[in-house]
């Protein structure tokens, strides 16, 4: 009886557990991005994955949380086609608090299924800029300014008349609002304190998709985080100004030592390892490319001062050279503040860049200053071995030659296997003592 009674209770909590499962897998499903940092190729690879596996697994709503200074008009309209495409819901939630969604990502705001920012955030100043980070000037800023607008209308046309101006003033003036002002103009839907309290305004909200209306069921809803992958947040982390900037001044030194000392491999492949990863994050950057005439003129300087009787001088102006150009090459006028290089850092890559060239400057000037010793003079001071007894004469070996050798006056006997120290050099014959 008590068997059976076991059993049977085995057998309830069984089935409750397989219901409970069935009904979290039967509960809607929200998948969640973190897209952290400027709008770049790697980022859009990050949300279109976002997308795909938010349809693969057939989920109610795909939550994009945005943090982002802005960045790169290209990118940006390609996630924007991205979410327009999505067959899943796709609400772009500008958190955490004290977020931004500045530049290019005021626009992914406006272009969610559903628009929402946490309070404290802020959202706009979306003038465009050029491949150089300045102001677009003249016919070329009117077309792209009206070519954002005419994009800014389509996505908030729908939410009224102020939305479209608010949008329109954040292209033409770089105008920015908090998350209050975004709402009361109707350009976001929701102010939510976290993705918890976004979901459950959510619950019974009417989305516009490409195949007609959605209403969103966000009751209970399950939230599974997608987060970025490796390769992501890699390509990520090159588009960082600074690390872009330690890996070019790195390979290139990497580089001239390999020049320098030809026969290796390791210090060649760092450098071209190093130069490659920098070459990616400068080409997804905002950068001056004039730059890199001072950088190759900082690394001229340096060898030639070794070469060259400057005692130093050709160093202290390659080390200049190098600051200059690195700072012209990553913060030239115009460029965002957030794609500019540390001026911390790139002055003292520079000064220590000088100071290891010095070093090697002072190993050179002491190398040409100490006298040439070759052949039969720089033996003296050299040790060896008796290979005979030497009363007055015997052999000595000294490194991998055999010599005539006569004990000097001061010696003490010497007999075979004994250490000597060369004392002199007389003809063909060392004079050498114990030692």
């Amino acid at each position: 009886m008590k068997l059976i009674r076991i059993t049977l209770l085995t057998l309830l909590l069984t089935l409750g557990f397989s219901s409970l499962a069935q009904a979290q897998r039967d509960a809607p499903l929200a998948v969640v991005l973190t897209a952290k940092g400027p709008i770049v190729p790697p980022m859009l690879e990050y949300i279109e994955r976002g997308v795909k596996t938010a349809e693969q697994r057939n989920a109610d709503l795909l939550v994009i949380e945005l943090n982002t200074p802005g960045g790169s008009v290209d990118t940006m309209l390609k996630i924007i086609q991205t979410i327009g495409a999505s067959k899943t819901p796709v609400a772009v939630y500008v958190a955490p608090k004290d977020a931004i969604a500045g530049s290019a990502g005021a626009l992914i705001t406006m272009a969610g299924h559903v628009s929402a920012m946490a309070p404290n955030t802020v959202i706009g100043a979306a003038s465009p800029i050029d491949s150089s980070g300045a102001d677009i000037q003249s016919t070329l800023e009117s077309k792209v300014k009206e070519t954002l607008k005419a994009k800014a209308r389509t996505l908030v046309e729908n939410r009224g008349e102020e939305a479209v101006k608010l949008a329109e003033a954040m292209i033409d003036d770089a105008k920015a609002v908090t998350a209050k002002e975004a709402l009361d103009a109707r350009l976001i839907d929701f102010i939510a304190d976290d993705t918890e309290d976004l979901l459950q305004a959510l619950d019974g909200f009417t989305v516009s998709m490409n195949g007609g209306e959605r209403t969103l069921n966000t009751q209970n809803m399950r939230v599974e985080p997608l987060g970025i992958n490796f390769i992501e947040q890699l390509l990520l982390t090159l588009t960082d100004p600074n690390i872009a900037f330690l890996l070019l001044a790195i390979g290139v030194q990497a580089v001239l030592i390999e020049i320098s000392s030809p026969g290796g491999w390791f210090a060649g492949f760092i450098g071209a390892v190093c130069l490659t990863l920098a070459i990616y994050g400068m080409g997804v950057l905002t950068v001056n490319w004039f730059g890199l005439i001072f950088l190759l003129i900082a690394f001229v300087l340096f060898i030639l001062d070794i070469k060259a009787p400057t005692h130093g001088a050709l160093t202290t102006a390659g080390a200049a050279s190098f600051i200059v150009g690195a700072l012209v090459l990553f913060n030239s006028p115009g460029t965002p503040q957030f794609q500019r290089v540390s001026v911390p850092l790139v002055v003292g890559m520079g000064i220590f860049l000088g100071l290891i060239f010095f070093g090697i400057l002072l190993i050179a000037l002491r190398a040409q200053r100490r006298p040439v010793q070759i052949g039969m003079e720089s033996l003296p001071g050299k040790a060896g071995t008796a290979k005979t007894d030497i009363q007055r004469e015997g052999q000595v070996q000294v490194g991998s030659e055999l010599w005539s050798a006569e004990k000097a006056a001061e010696s003490e006997p010497i007999r075979k296997g004994d250490s000597v120290e060369v004392v002199e050099v007389r003809g063909l014959r060392l004079i050498v003592k114990k030692k």
